[in-house]
């Protein structure tokens, strides 16, 4: 079982609401590696949710529908639904206009994905495939893969068609992410020890290596005015790059293990990290300190204890769109949702091998993918944010610790903008 502080009574915290969960097909040679779910991401505008399900396949739902089935409606309310993908395409009459569900095959295993999409500066040609045009406008999605033979692939997501191939990566591509602002830069990690930034608008041209990791680099995440980009990887390593000038800002030392994940909160004041060293750190990336610590593992290891094996590892964590929540996965078989003014979690339940998560755009759901292919849904803890916790959203959208440290303002709202009473 999860271990919690002393102080806390297990009982007293709540069970997450399981609503569904998307299914593989069974056959023998699913039983092997390469299985696994690494990633799962929904798309910006809430359109579709894709996950890589194993064994080189990428499946894109459309994500109302998927959810409509979820919370009971067209199953006259018999409660959480568990959908099989065996047969995504067979036969289903999809209206005109209407996102349609696709499989891609990848070629290999897809160790990272994220969507992009964006409105054209200018028309951009793809390369490494065909020689014909494609536009990038309002109606365009586009779904990039990270591979395990270091390639980088770009999809149409309404039709499945491959547009870009990217190759310069020379191991595993980890992680993928979009930057925000919708300029389609994307961001590559890679086992290889570097990201690299690529310009999808200017025919996929890679703009920038960004070398100092001196291990794998396991995830990137960009800041919500796309300013800055975390990296974290192996080494305890957690990285702050300028992506104005592609240039390191800083190193973040606090983690005793590898760091496999990060996020930024939407108004991008707060960092949260995820390490094998059992615990969450959430930094003010501004100033490079640790607010609050969450710790899956009570006591904490030692630091001379933390680097071996265990089973609290934190494998993934998620930051929620208001700005509260934060959801992390372990190797404990269990999925945790903590609240950034509490040290216990709000809610718990079982989930056996998690090794992803992702909120909906919207924020009332949490995805968790499995090494077994699958992907499980939880309704995130519901709550109503204060007044003061919506101005401070509003107010560090635009300002930075910094800027706000300088307000003529008394002492203890300063703190409260800076998220010092954490």
């Amino acid at each position: 079982m999860a271990s919690f502080p002393n102080s806390v009574n297990e009982n007293e915290i709540g069970k997450a609401k399981f609503i569904g969960e998307l299914l593989v097909p069974v056959a023998p040679f699913d039983q092997k590696s390469g299985r696994e779910t690494w990633t799962v991401a929904f798309a910006p505008d809430g359109s579709y949710f894709a996950w890589s399900q194993g064994h080189r396949i990428v499946t894109l739902v459309p994500w109302s529908k998927c959810l409509k089935n979820f919370v009971g409606e067209g199953s006259n309310g018999a409660g959480p639904q568990r959908l099989s993908r065996q047969n995504s395409e067979g036969g289903t009459v999809v209206p005109v206009g209407e996102p349609r569900e696709h499989t891609i095959d990848c070629g290999d295993i897809v160790w990272g994905l994220a969507f992009g999409s964006s409105v054209p500066e200018k028309q951009s040609r793809c390369v490494n495939i065909e020689w014909h045009r494609f536009k990038f406008g309002q109606d365009q999605l586009l779904l990039a893969t990270g591979l395990n033979n270091g390639r980088v692939k770009i999809w149409d997501v309404y039709t499945g068609k491959l547009l870009l191939n990217l190759m310069d990566h020379t191991d595993i591509v980890r992680d993928l992410t979009f930057a925000p602002d919708g300029s389609l830069m994307l961001v590559s990690a890679s086992r290889d020890k570097t990201l690299r930034v690529w310009d999808l608008k200017d025919d996929g041209n890679m703009v920038k290596v960004l070398r100092g990791h001196q291990n794998w680099v396991y995830c990137s995440a960009f800041s919500p005015d796309s300013s800055v980009l975390c990296s974290v990887g192996a080494s305890k390593s957690v990285f702050l790059w300028d992506m104005d000038k592609y240039s390191l800002i800083r190193k973040l030392e606090g983690h005793h293990n590898d760091v496999v994940s990060c996020e930024f909160s939407p108004d991008g004041a707060l960092l949260a990290t995820a390490s094998y060293d059992t615990r969450v750190i959430i930094w003010d990336p501004h100033v490079g300190t640790v607010l609050l610590e969450l710790a899956h593992l009570f006591p904490p290891p030692s630091p001379i204890f933390a680097g071996g094996a265990n089973d609290r590892w934190v494998r993934s964590v998620a930051f929620c769109h208001d700005g509260r929540h934060i959801a992390s996965i372990t190797d404990d078989r269990v999925v945790r949702f903590w609240t950034i003014d509490e040290k216990s979690p709000k809610a718990i339940a079982p989930l056996i091998n998690g090794l992803c998560c992702a909120f909906s755009t919207d924020g009332s759901v949490l995805a968790a993918g499995s090494r077994d292919g699958s992907v499980h849904f939880w309704a995130c803890p519901k709550s109503i944010a204060s007044l003061q916790h919506l101005c401070r959203m509003a107010l560090r959208r635009v300002m930075s610790t910094q800027q706000v440290q300088t307000l003529p303002i008394p002492p203890s709202i300063r703190s409260y903008l800076s998220y010092q009473d954490l």
